[in-house]
């Protein structure tokens, strides 16, 4: 199938996103990489009559570093941080798990806040990012707010955006050098969708453990008593 007719509008800020998206009157989708929401163009799943592309807004390609953290814009692919062009605040946990997701060419493409933004309980990001406490930045009609990852993924394919909302960045603290990290990740074969899998991260006493699972029945999430008992 092909996707049905719409416009197309290259975004060259976020609040000239955030404007285009609210002039599309609710019919009006954002567009990164396109690795989630292209499928279901082809498919007619989806069919906004607008698409704003934000995939090069420079707030949402920028990378930000501090003693503590941090900060990447959520249009950085997944293929920009397997090959390291970006830093790692999880002491390689990132580059690790870019490297794990599907195939090379859509590393290319997609994005980690498109990843987040769709909420698949498939999917990579999510697990990590609330392993590594992320913390979003979002953007939208209403201004400007931050809200951490576990909170911003609500359930299966559903997040707290508000209508017309963006995530622009996510905040992520960096680990120390005594910190250690596992991923654990099942599927049918290499490239497939994940059936089940967890980030574990052991923090180097600055921090509790954490170790978080997906695949299992609805959002990823914190198994607290089992980062309990690793402390």
């Amino acid at each position: 199938m092909k996707p049905a007719p719409f416009d197309y509008r290259r975004a060259e800020s976020v609040d000239d996103a955030i404007g285009a998206l609210a002039g599309g009157e609710g019919d009006a989708l954002p567009l990164a990489g396109g690795q989630s929401l292209l499928p279901l163009l082809a498919l007619r799943m989806s069919a906004p009559r607008l698409l704003v592309d934000i995939g090069r807004i420079a707030e949402m390609r920028a990378v930000e570093e501090a003693a503590d953290r941090v900060v990447l814009g959520a249009a950085i692919t997944h293929a920009e941080i397997e090959d390291g062009l970006v830093p790692d605040p999880g002491q390689g946990l990132m580059r690790r798990v870019a490297r794990k997701i599907a195939y090379r060419a859509v590393r290319n493409q997609g994005t980690i806040g498109g990843s987040i933004a769709m909420a698949d309980p498939a999917a990579d990001w999510p697990v990590c990012l609330i392993a590594l406490e992320a913390v979003a930045r979002l953007a939208g009609p209403a201004g400007r707010r931050t809200l951490a990852v576990a909170d911003l993924i609500e359930d299966v394919y559903t997040t707290a955006l508000e209508p017309g909302e963006l995530i622009v960045a996510f905040e992520i603290p960096r680990l120390g050098p005594a910190a250690r990290t596992g991923i654990g990740k099942v599927s049918r074969k290499t490239g497939a969708f994940a059936m089940s899998q967890a980030v574990a991260v052991m923090r180097d006493g600055a921090r509790p453990a954490r170790v978080v699972l997906a695949g299992a029945g609805g959002r990823a999430r914190r198994l607290d008593a089992v980062s309990a008992a690793l402390e």
